[in-house]
């Protein structure tokens, strides 16, 4: 069973502005004609690489919910140029919209189990799917879904 990790998407409002950032980042790298590779940089390196790449996702919490997340095809761990140990989370660059669940902020990233996860909005998602974003997360807050 595959292990995830949730992070905070610091400055995020929505999914849509998580999909604009890849966007422009992909666009930057046409520009610069560079192979685009979507990355998310941060401190720690998880030590459950294994598990991790095994068909994990990084879950994103969107303005106090987790929201969306996108799979984790790579973990590099790298020193960048003042010495300090970092990691790039390399990411599939499609975000997945997820059933919206509460979640309190915190610094890093945790561990999230597999049977944690909350589950994709798809086809088989209903109205769910269809509810704006902002909606979803307002019944959510309310313990309405």
């Amino acid at each position: 069973m595959p292990l995830h990790l949730i992070k905070l998407c610091v400055g995020c409002e929505s999914i849509s502005d998580l999909d604009e950032w890849i966007e422009e980042n992909r666009a930057l790298s046409r520009r610069l004609k560079r192979d685009f590779e979507q990355t998310h940089t941060t401190r720690m390196v998880p030590k459950r690489v294994e598990e991790l790449l095994d068909g994990g996702s990084l879950y994103w919490v969107i303005k106090g919910h987790v929201a969306a997340r996108q799979t984790l095809l790579d973990i590099r761990p790298f020193t960048d140029g003042e010495g300090i140990g970092r990691c790039r989370l390399v990411l599939e660059p499609k975000v997945i919209p997820v059933e919206p669940r509460p979640y309190r902020p915190f610094q890093g990233w945790r561990y999230l189990a597999a049977k944690d996860a909350p589950r994709d909005l798809g086809r088989d998602s209903g109205d769910l799917a269809e509810m704006p974003e902002e909606m979803r997360r307002e019944l959510s807050g309310l313990g309405l879904l």
